[in-house]
Parts: C-alpha cells; structure tokens; sequence
C-alpha cells in the first residue's frame, strides 16, 4: 500500500509505502488496544459504579445481576428437578428391593425380621484422617446414576433369583411328604417280607399305616386325581398324578371322596381308611411310582422323630 503525503510545506509529494506484515500488525495492535480499553472500562465501571449516582448505570448493572441469577437458579432447578426425579425412582426401586427381600426370606425359610428390611443398614466408624472435600453437583449427579444403576442390576438379578426359588419351592410341594394317615403308625415297610397270605417271601411295593375304619386319609402332595376306582387287589383305590411321572397311590380305602380330574392340595382329604381288597385288618396301603416304577416311601416322606 502506498500513501502519498501532499503539503504546501513539502517540496514535493512524499510517498509512504506499507507491506501487508506491517498493515496486519498494525490492525492486531490497534484490535489489542481496543480490548484492553473496553476491559478498563467495564473494570472501572462494576469498581465504582456502587459510589456513584447513576440510576441508568446504577439500573442497568442490577439488570445484568438479576439476569445473571436467574440463569443460575434455573441451572439449578433444573438440576434439582432431575435428581428429584432420579431420587424417586431410587425410591420406588428400593421399595420393590424390600418386597423381594422380604419373600426371599420367607422361601428360603428365615424370618424377615431378622433383616431389618423397615430399617437403614448400621453404619459407623471413626473419622477419616485423609483430608475430606464437598460433592460438587456435577459429583453428586454422577454418583445417583451410579447408584441407580446398581440397583436397577440388583433388582433384576434377585428377580431372577425369586423366579427360580419360587419354581423350586413348587416343586417340593409336589413331592409327596406329608403323611397319608395323621397319628397312624406304619406295620409293614417297603421292600421284601413274608406275605401274610400265603406265607411266601415277596417284596411290598408300598407301606401299610395302620388306622380305624374310617380315618381320613390325606394326599402326600399336590396333585391331580388320575384313578379312583375299585381294584380287585387293592379294593378302593386312589391315584394322584403329582407331575413327571411321579404318583402316589392309595389303597385299601372304605371309601373314596375324589374323582378322576379332581385337583387335590397337599394334605387333603381324598379318602377314609378301610380293608377292602386284599387286606387283613384295616390299614391304608401307600405307595410311591415313578414311570410305573415303585420307589421306597421313606425317601419322600417326613416321619415323625
């Protein structure tokens, strides 16, 4: 860039000539000098604009603060808001977490009470010796998340463990191990004997209670009734289908009170004690089959001590 200088005073025209360099410091040094005044300004302005008597400056300065607070009560609400969010979630989360708490221990056969489920964990210790330090808002935040995602885990993984107590624990209820005859005691055991008939050595396939006609007689377990029906050895007989080929069998009886389709509970009464069929005396002839094939009764039932 060239400047030509023109004066009455000159001889002649002087010319001045300036490199694009020099014309891009100049403009940095005149941009730094118009920042470094506006600085002084406004410094010099929130310094003493307080002591002087300026409604406009005095207005427009509690403007900006007013301005500048309420973005910062609006951050804050709106984090506040979402913790209070994210706290009642946690809330609903740990409710279901005593609720399940609560059922595992009675599945797994301990007291809730022992648990203290309606209480906060005990908790203590002595001060720490390492320097302590405030949460900030963005720590506290990231600690609920963290927190609301071990929990949503944990609720997940005990709901699981629940599905698979809750399966087992029917399961037990279909195996027969209630007594069939409450109070009566048992005069013949599964395996081999002398027949009392016939005075031969043969293996009994179930054991005899022996009870007074008419006794009740009750379902080891839950079931379905799969025969009831007179049986030219067992006389009145009575079948339960407890599932997977498991059924308890039922003989001997003076009368049945099931039919075939009916649903019987564990413990129900299903019959009343008798000596039809091949009997001696009256008694309740029980027997285990899985598959058709016997097994040993005492292996399922609880008998007294």
């Amino acid at each position: 860039m060239n400047i030509i200088l023109v004066s009455g005073k000159l001889a002649r025209a002087r010319t001045i000539t300036l490199t694009l360099p020099q014309l891009l410091s100049g403009a940095a040094v005149s941009l730094i000098g118009l920042l470094v005044l506006a600085f002084a300004l406004q410094y010099l302005t929130l310094r003493y604009a307080p002591g002087l008597n300026r409604p406009l400056l005095n207005t427009l300065i509690q403007n900006a603060h007013h301005e500048e607070n309420e973005k910062t009560q609006s951050y804050l609400r709106e984090n506040l808001n979402a913790l209070a969010s994210k706290l009642g979630q946690m809330q609903a989360q740990l409710l279901r977490l005593d609720t399940l708490g609560e059922r595992l221990a009675k599945t797994a056969g301990f007291k809730p009470q022992e648990f203290m489920f309606d209480q906060p964990p005990g908790r203590g210790g002595a001060e720490s010796s390492i320097p302590t330090h405030d949460l900030s808002l963005g720590d506290l935040n990231r600690q609920v998340e963290l927190l609301g995602r071990q929990m949503a885990d944990r609720t997940d993984k005990l709901g699981i463990l629940d599905s698979l107590m809750i399966v087992d624990s029917a399961r037990k209820k279909l195996l027969p191990s209630i007594l069939p005859v409450e109070g009566g005691w048992y005069s013949s055991n599964y395996g081999w004997r002398i027949d009392p008939f016939n005075g031969v050595r043969a293996f009994h396939e179930g054991m005899d209670f022996m009870a007074e006609t008419g006794t009740q007689a009750r379902a080891a377990a839950g079931g379905v009734v799969a025969y009831a029906d007179a049986h030219a050895q067992y006389g009145n007989m009575i079948e339960i289908d407890h599932g997977n080929g498991l059924i308890t069998r039922y003989a001997h009886l003076s009368k049945r009170l099931v039919k075939v389709g009916d649903v019987v509970l564990s413990a129900g009464i299903i019959g009343q004690v008798g000596s039809s069929g091949r009997a001696t005396g009256p008694h309740l002839h029980f027997e285990v089959r899985q598959n058709g094939a016997p097994l040993n009764p005492m292996r399922f039932l609880r008998l007294p001590s």
